[in-house]
């Protein structure tokens, strides 16, 4: 049982967490300002602005930076971690969505002909753009300097 509550007092983990909750909070605010509408469901869509997925995982490295130091073995394998899952975000996952969008674009041309023929659609949004990425990875980073700033991290000596 003290296992999760470790989990639990792991600042770093909670810093990451919020981090991409206010990337979350975020697209919504973006949504509302763009649409003239609340769209809830954009907390729980992939892709948009900014990305969460940078977010989470350039806080969480940020934050094993700030406590277990620069050079750490800790921090390498964050950053690693971190640069897969934002080139997967806007690369690999960028990639289906446009794949996604062309065969829906086949199926309703197919469908239009053949209407007895009936198809799913498939899910665009996938991914996202750099721009999102990157706004996302700001966000995470900010989050994380605030933090320490505030004295939620704790630098090793």
């Amino acid at each position: 049982m003290q296992d999760i509550g470790d989990i639990l007092d792991n600042r770093v983990l909670w810093v990451a967490l919020v981090a991409c909750l206010m990337a979350q909070a975020l697209k919504l605010i973006i949504e509302l300002l763009k649409n003239r509408k609340l769209n809830i469901s954009v907390l729980v869509a992939t892709g948009g602005m900014p990305s969460a997925h940078s977010a989470l995982v350039t806080a969480l490295s940020t934050g094993v930076g700030q406590t277990l130091g620069w050079a750490s073995p800790e921090f390498a394998l964050s950053m690693v971690f971190a640069i897969i899952v934002m080139y997967d975000a806007a690369g690999v996952r960028q990639a289906a969505g446009k794949q996604a969008r062309i065969l829906n674009q086949m199926i309703d041309e197919l469908f239009h002909e053949h209407p007895e023929f009936n198809g799913d659609r498939l899910k665009e949004l996938l991914g996202h753009t750099p721009v999102q990425v990157i706004a996302g990875s700001a966000l995470g980073i900010t989050v994380s300097w605030l933090a320490r700033s505030a004295g939620m991290l704790v630098v090793s000596p």
